[in-house]
């Protein structure tokens, strides 16, 4: 069985390099960059699946009680859990990000297809609409 030592250190690495990713996909997410975002979201996913099962291997670990009495470990498990809070808070800004940036597009996507139809429309003389599709399009001079 690994050490509650090293199991610990992998679980603060672990919890610097989710922050990193969170970082990086905020910003892919300014940048509008899907595959980027794409790509950090699948690596996010294994990092937090790695998290679980390295708390579930801590929680099994014979010496956990340790954790809170041992000044070596004790410091560290709180900076795992400082660090995991801020990666939660930052988790839910990314989301947010996303989501508005998923409204705009529908709505531009919205607009064009709105436009779309108003592109070839005009009016005749007597002020009714008229559909055109080749407004101004196949002028011969």
């Amino acid at each position: 069985m690994a050490s509650l030592s090293s199991l610990i250190e992998f679980q603060l690495q672990s919890a610097h390099d989710l922050s990193d990713i969170l970082e990086k996909e905020k910003l892919a997410i300014t940048a509008r960059s899907a595959k980027d975002i794409e790509q950090l979201a699948t690596e996010k996913l294994a990092l937090i699946t790695n998290l679980q099962q390295t708390d579930e291997r801590i929680g099994q670990h014979p010496d956990v009680a340790s954790l809170t009495t041992d000044p070596n470990l004790s410091p560290l498990v709180e900076e795992i859990r400082s660090t995991i809070a801020d990666c939660q808070q930052a988790n839910i800004v990314n989301g947010e990000a996303l989501q508005r940036a998923q409204m705009s597009f529908n709505k531009l996507n919205n607009l064009m297809q709105q436009s779309q139809g108003k592109l070839g429309m005009t009016y005749n003389a007597d002020g009714q609409t008229k559909n055109v599709t080749t407004l101004g399009t196949n002028i011969k001079a």
